[in-house]
């Protein structure tokens, strides 16, 4: 069958009533899927039946089983068994199908293989530029939010870094010790010049003094029963190969046939030296193996992740089960809102929205263009980062601080040990300030931190003689004239920093940043509701994060059409915030 042929089948032969025998039934008028069927006759979807071939026999039609599984999702139906019984029962699906009844290997086969999610963004945004048309969006501000979504994993199938740390380094001072274990059987049998073999060297790679390091600390840590090692501790075993392991092994079995010496591996049978000494650096490489592919499927920017779903990174959730905290494996979904509509959809496995906020940003302006404006987001999306990404973009940021609710409190107004309550002054171009007790905090230095991305700049300012200060309990952190009795004031200060979030501070306590701050809250919060409580979406079908992120953009693309369905019928209108009360 031609590509063509799946328009005209879909869009031309459907029919809104079907005949049987004695009787006739009709779908209301009002029916969403009427809507929907509106909006597919204006997309174009050259890109799913590009994942099509014109060779073999004829299937189902994809178009039909786009719009099967979009209005399922706008009914709050994600199950395919569900979907299939629908397509069985139901009038609309059956008004959709055409009569036909795909099975759910059917489902299964389009949206694990043929649908993409690609293809899913494309059908988003073509219905996102026809509500820019009709004036129901703008696509020049976004809100954007996120929440945790519990993965489809078990949740007792942890792995985590820190106990990754304490294993390997444990096994590192074993690798250490049958290296010197090794050299000194080549020496006190003379193996090493008979067979022309040095010294084995354990793993030179760059960083080995760190991982020597926290053998050590490992060593005292089992002396003192502490066993833990940090999860921000990064133990780099890129380069440590077991196939180091593997040479000194085939050394082993040379040296073994060389002399005529037979492993033996039956019980009661004495082993040999060499044959302990073989299978001990076996096991070893076995074990190294197994932590390599760990760390492989963690990165360097997780602590965790799940053995049933390798994507899935254990958070911290809101629906705690049990009351103690319990993390579970889950994804960080964000949404970018205008209007009631999900613009963008974005699936991380990070546990915070520092790093979510950037790769929406991306999205919209690759599938839009520089038409951005202004973006409002809560305090989790507060960085340097993201703010320094928006001023150089020219998008105006509305994003709360973290401390915004303690910059109202009089302990906040009232701290003399903090910067932005000393006097600032500049002489011959270089600034100062002048403390509580009248005393000049002069620049020391600049400091500089690389980051992945970007490097942070801290200017260090002090004061020369703090003696005699009868404020220096108060100014200074944590001061003990005891231990530290001539200690100065320092402190250091981020000034591009604190600039960006000034500017961002100033957006959000104006008229325009009350009102978008409203509209956040309720647009993108008022989504989350509905996913959470109205219609019980709290746990992903699928695993991995590619199809967590098509099975979310399918529900977010049925959420789009309904509310577009809703405007349409006058049901919604459009929130322009509240006349009388102003939030604050």
């Amino acid at each position: 069958m031609q590509k063509q042929d799946y328009y005209n089948n879909f869009f031309e032969i459907g029919q809104q009533k079907i005949n049987f025998s004695f009787f006739e039934l009709s779908l209301p008028d009002d029916d969403p899927v009427y809507t929907l069927k509106k909006v597919l006759e204006e997309l174009d979807f050259s890109g799913l039946l590009a994942c099509y071939s014109d060779k073999g026999r004829t299937g189902f039609n994809p178009i039909m089983l786009y719009s099967v599984v979009t209005y399922a999702n706008m009914r709050g139906v994600r199950a395919v068994d569900r979907i299939v019984d629908l397509c069985q029962r139901d009038l609309a699906f059956i008004w959709l199908t055409k009569g036909q009844k795909p099975q759910r290997d059917v489902f299964y086969d389009f949206k694990g293989k043929k649908l993409t999610g690609e293809v899913l963004d494309e059908l988003n945004y073509q219905f996102m530029r026809r509500l820019e048309k009709e004036g129901l969006i703008t696509l020049k501000e976004l809100y954007i939010d996120g929440t945790k979504l519990e993965a489809n994993a078990n949740r007792y199938t942890f792995v985590w870094r820190g106990s990754l740390n304490y294993h390997l380094a444990g096994l590192l001072d074993a690798i250490d010790a049958l290296y010197a274990k090794y050299n000194t059987f080549l020496l006190e049998n003379g193996y090493g010049t008979k067979y022309d073999l040095g010294n084995a060297h354990m793993f030179v790679i760059e960083g080995m003094d760190k991982v020597r390091k926290v053998i050590e600390e490992n060593r005292k840590r089992k002396l003192t029963k502490h066993k833990k090692i940090s999860n921000n501790t990064l133990i780099e075993i890129d380069h440590c190969s077991p196939l180091e392991i593997l040479k000194l092994q085939k050394n082993l079995m040379g040296i073994a046939q060389g002399e005529g010496i037979e492993f033996v591996f039956e019980k009661g049978k004495h082993k040999p030296e060499i044959q302990k000494l073989y299978e001990g650096l076996g096991e070893c490489g076995s074990r190294l193996m197994g932590y390599k592919e760990c760390f492989e499927n963690m990165g360097k920017d997780r602590n965790s992740y799940s053995k049933t779903d390798l994507e899935a990174t254990f958070m911290r959730m809101k629906e705690d089960h049990m009351l103690n905290g319990q993390l579970k494996p889950a994804y960080n979904v964000q949404i970018a809102v205008e209007n009631y509509f999900i613009v963008h959809g974005y699936v991380s496995n990070d546990r915070t929205d520092y790093n979510t906020l950037i790769p929406v940003l991306k999205k919209h302006q690759n599938a839009f263009g520089d038409t951005l404006e202004a973006v409002t987001a809560d305090s989790g999306y507060c960085s340097e980062k993201n703010l320094l990404y928006l001023k150089e973009n020219g998008i105006r940021s509305y994003i709360k601080l973290q401390d915004h609710e303690k910059r109202k409190t009089r302990a906040y107004k009232e701290d003399i040990g903090k910067y932005y309550n000393m006097t600032c002054a500049v002489f011959e171009d270089e600034r100062y300030y002048i403390c509580h007790d009248g005393r000049e905090l002069r620049h020391i230095r600049t400091e500089s931190k690389e980051q992945e991305d970007h490097t942070q700049t801290v200017e260090v300012y002090g004061c020369a003689d703090c003696s005699g200060c009868e404020h220096r309990s108060k100014c200074l952190y944590k001061y003990n004239t005891q231990k530290n009795p001539d200690r100065n004031k320092v402190m250091k200060i981020n000034e591009r920093w604190e600039e960006l979030r000034e500017g961002s501070n100033a957006n959000i306590q104006s008229e325009e940043g009350i009102l978008k701050r409203q509209i956040r809250s309720i647009q993108t919060e008022g989504h989350f509701g509905d996913i959470k409580e109205n219609e019980s979406f709290r746990r992903f079908n699928y695993r991995s994060e590619e199809k967590v992120y098509k099975e979310f953009m399918l529900y977010a693309i049925g959420r789009n059409i309904m509310k577009y369905h809703r405007f349409l019928h006058h049901e919604i209108e459009k929130y322009e915030g509240k006349e009388e009360q102003k939030a604050v």
